[in-house]
């Protein structure tokens, strides 16, 4: 079988890998789609993210879904055949995080495809993965494994509208148009937001932006252009550059909240931290995702709006080709590789 491994910066490489057999309490799933995360690209463009440096050549991916295969000793799960998404985090269960009910934040945490800790925890970005059975859930009935394909990311919109608090009547502003931010969009939405703002530099990912539900868009380098808000209730910022958060300091209501998402550059990022004080701004951070996943995967079922976001289906032998376009936000919002003859 073939997958996708990065062995550094620039690096990517569509090779044979051995098949893999499920150990007790394991699940051998055969992977369809995989969808091309910012971290990945991360990780091809640059060899690491923010902290977290590429030391040995690994599998990409934690955005995948398929069909099962076959259960380990002592496992179980949905039987054979059956379209599943898969969970791409194992917390220990045991740290002060994960006995506080905060398992996305656990200190000791496995996640596909991730070099966070050495040797690199494997992803999934292959024609078979073994994953813990614990990790599959079924898809709802009528959801296809192409837009099932979006339930990490979505599992990761989520938890940050969580993270927000009460949406539901309020305006939003969203800074960041990438798969992320249009997806944050969507969750908002379906959170009851009375309305949402979109900022992005590209008119390409504005457009994926109202295709998601955005009341109103804006050029982010446009500072006189129409549509900006005097004042909005809540902010989340996705695009993950120092700008985007100074703008959420700036625009959100005194005593509002801002949800910082997207993952800044490593080392000191500016902003308007003085506005935090004067304005009482609560100001939150917001990482990966843990029970929103079985949530994304219900509003997937229920809402087709969210096939607009998928920009193109890529075979893995053009992988490289594939995370080009994933990298090209003013072609692309996201991309998915295609296993299905790997």
């Amino acid at each position: 079988m073939f997958g996708c491994v990065i062995h550094g910066r620039g690096d990517l490489r569509v090779e044979e890998l051995p098949v893999p057999s499920p150990g007790p309490g394991q699940a051998l799933v055969a992977v369809r789609y995989g969808g091309v995360c910012g971290s990945d690209l991360h990780y091809w463009r640059h060899g690491g993210v923010g902290d977290f440096r590429l030391r040995e050549p690994m599998v990409l991916g934690h955005e995948v879904v398929g069909t099962v295969l076959s259960y380990g000793a002592g496992a179980s799960g949905p039987v054979a055949g059956t379209p599943v998404a898969v969970h791409p985090a194992t917390p220990c269960g045991v740290c002060p995080e994960c006995v506080d009910g905060r398992a996305n934040v656990c200190r000791d945490t496995r996640y596909l495809g991730s070099a966070a800790r050495t040797p690199h925890v494997q992803g999934a970005f292959a024609a078979q993965v073994v994953v813990p059975a614990g990790q599959l859930r079924a898809l709802p009935s009528g959801l296809g494994l192409t837009r099932a394909a979006l339930a990490e990311p979505l599992s990761v919109a989520l938890h940050a509208v969580r993270r927000a608090g009460a949406v539901a009547g309020r305006h939003v502003l969203v800074t960041g148009a990438g798969p992320i931010g249009c997806l944050v969009v969507a969750a908002v939405k379906a959170a009851g937001a009375a309305r949402v703002t979109v900022t992005d530099l590209l008119p390409r990912a504005l457009e994926y932006a109202v295709a998601a539900g955005a009341d109103s868009v804006v050029r982010a380098d446009d500072a006189a252009g129409p549509g900006w808000p005097q004042e909005v209730d809540v902010a989340i910022e996705a695009s993950g550059v120092a700008a985007g958060l100074d703008t959420c300091l700036r625009l959100v209501r005194r005593g509002g909240v801002v949800v910082q998402l997207g993952m800044l550059p490593s080392g000191q990022s500016p902003f308007a931290g003085n506005l935090v004080v004067s304005r009482e701004i609560e100001l939150r951070g917001a990482f990966r995702f843990d029970v929103e996943f079985d949530e994304a995967l219900a509003l997937l079922a229920g809402e087709p709006r969210f096939d607009a976001l998928i920009s193109a289906v890529v075979p893995l032998g053009e992988a490289e080709a594939g995370f080009a376009l994933a990298a090209d936000r003013s072609r692309s919002c996201k991309v998915l590789l295609d296993f299905g003859d790997a």
